[in-house]
Order: structure tokens, then sequence, then C-alpha cells
């Protein structure tokens, strides 16, 4: 049987830490180990972990380590990874996977992949309440097929329901350095990455409960309000601060070189300073960029014209 590492990244998760770990040890699928980060909890969080190391003896592995924020500790988790292992999932400190969960991310990858290309499989969830109460499946299906030209402008890939491949991982882990202050999320950093050089593959069945929740660092919602809410938060904070451009520059400094040709025109294309209003009607009609949904494909056009992207 194939073997699966999870990565975990914890910081002050002592409240549903225990639940999200038990959900991982009571998976359909055995060959299933977990190597903790802790990104410097000040609460419970440690000796709860390790309480569970004594439970599960051979199969938790937990690193003290100091605090990186998000980004940093699970690019910290890749590069500790296991080398040997075949697959690799994300995993947060507060949610609850479905026990079919790293079965079918093995099934899907092993049935729709080539040897040795690099792949993720993603996933929807079931998006809960704090108590694990229903609230729907979330996010919605892509409307269109993942794809490196997506993945410049918007994130579709939900960290916690990543599985990818061992080609995967080393395609991350022995590239150049990556600045994880540059890098707006890591799961989106992996949409980027395998779009642009390997495989991404969507399953629209739920593989875990996705736990909402005060403390969320990022959080999903299905009411009208929530979604406004959430478009408008994106909007402000992946646009204002160029942060999409500083996301893609340092995607260019380190795969330019190994991105095919019409790749890497786009990539460039939007890169390029558009200080004139002759020069944005320009980019809008030769970029292949877009999101998933047409009329924030238009606002997104809309605010490059007006020269706020």
């Amino acid at each position: 049987m194939k073997r699966v590492q999870v990565l975990l990244s914890t910081y002050n998760g002592e409240r549903y830490i225990v639940e999200q770990i038990e959900s991982i040890m009571k998976q359909s699928y055995r060959e299933v180990a977990v190597l903790i980060r802790d990104d410097g909890s000040t609460d419970g969080t440690i000796e709860k972990i390790q309480q569970l190391e004594k439970t599960y003896l051979g199969r938790i592995e937990l690193i003290q380590g100091a605090n990186l924020g998000v980004v940093g500790s699970f690019f910290e988790l890749l590069i500790m990874s296991d080398p040997h292992a075949d697959y690799y999932c994300f995993c947060d400190q507060d949610d609850v996977w479905f026990d079919h969960k790293v079965k079918s991310a093995v099934s899907k990858l092993d049935t729709t992949v080539h040897s040795g290309e690099p792949a993720m499989v993603f996933t929807s969830t079931q998006l809960t309440d704090g108590e694990l109460n229903s609230k729907g499946i979330w996010p919605k299906s892509p409307r269109r097929e993942p794809s490196f030209y997506n993945a410049l402008y918007e994130n579709v890939a939900i960290g916690a329901t990543i599985t990818m491949n061992k080609s995967a991982r080393d395609l991350f882990v022995d590239g150049r350095s990556v600045d994880s202050n540059k890098i707006l999320m890591h799961d989106w950093w992996f949409y980027l990455l395998l779009s642009a050089f390997g495989k991404v593959i969507y399953d629209p069945e739920p593989s875990m409960m996705y736990r909402q929740h005060g403390n969320n660092v990022v959080g999903g919602s299905n009411s009208l309000v929530g979604k406004l809410k959430n478009k408008l938060n994106s909007f402000k904070k992946h646009t204002g601060k160029e942060l999409l451009l500083i996301q893609a520059t340092e995607f260019r400094r380190i795969y330019d070189e190994q991105l095919k040709h019409e790749k890497r025109e786009q990539l460039d294309l939007f890169l390029a300073s558009r200080p004139r209003m002759i020069d944005r009607f320009k980019y809008i009609s030769r970029s292949k960029l877009h999101r998933q949904s047409r009329s924030e494909s238009l606002l997104f056009k809309f605010l490059i014209i007006i020269g706020f992207i």
C-alpha cells in the first residue's frame, strides 16, 4: 500500500486539534502518518498533540518551530516531509475529515495521472459551524476547468482538501527557495505551480467538514451576505496592495525558465507596466487570464482599465 503523509500546521489550536487528528487516524486508508509543525503556540496545543503521540505510536511526529505564519509553516512542513512517501495532504487544525478522504484522493491520483506527472486533487467541503452543524456544500464547483490562466487571478483550491503526489512535492522542494512573505496562501501557490507544470483535478464530492468559527485564518460562507462580504474582502486584500502582482513576480523569478512559451508570455503580459489607458486596453485584448465568474472577470477588466490592478 502506498504511503501518505499528512502535513498539519498548528497554532493555538487546542480547542479542536484532538478531533481533527482523531479523524485522520480513523481513515479507511490505513497507511497514513502525520507530520505536525507547531507555529509557536502559547496554549495547550503541544500538550494535546504529545498525548496523541503516545496513543498512536509511530504515526504522529511533532516539530516545534518559531512563528512563521501559515504560509511559511506549511512550506517548512513540505521541506521537512518524508521524501519516501507517495502522497502528501495539507491539513488544518480545526476540521474533521470524512473517513474516505485519503482513500478517495489516492484513487483519483492513481487512476488519472501519468507516472511521474506532478499532480494534485482538491475537493469541495461540507461547511459547518463550530459545533459541526451543516451549513451546506462549499464552495460551488468551478465553472471552468482549473488552469494557470485562472490561478494568476484567483485561487479555487481549499488547502485542507489538497492531496498531491510525490512529483508535485519534489517540484516544490527541489526548486529555488520561495519567499513566503510574497505568497498569498500556500494552497494558492500550489494551484499556480501545478496548473503550470502538472495536473490539477477537482472532485466535487466533499472530503471533510470545514469548521467555521471566530478564529479561522480563511473562512467560507454560503449566505448571500457572507459571499458578498468575502468577495469584497478578497478584492480589497488581493488588489489594493498589488499582492497578485507580487506573488506572480515571485513565481516568475523561480520558474520563468521552465514555463512553456504561451504561459510565460501570458505571465509577462500580466506583469508588464500599463501606465497609459491604451496599454490597459491592449492588455485586456491579449490576456487569457480570467476568474471563474464572468461577472468577476468583467470587474477585473474594469479595475485594470482604471489602473487599480
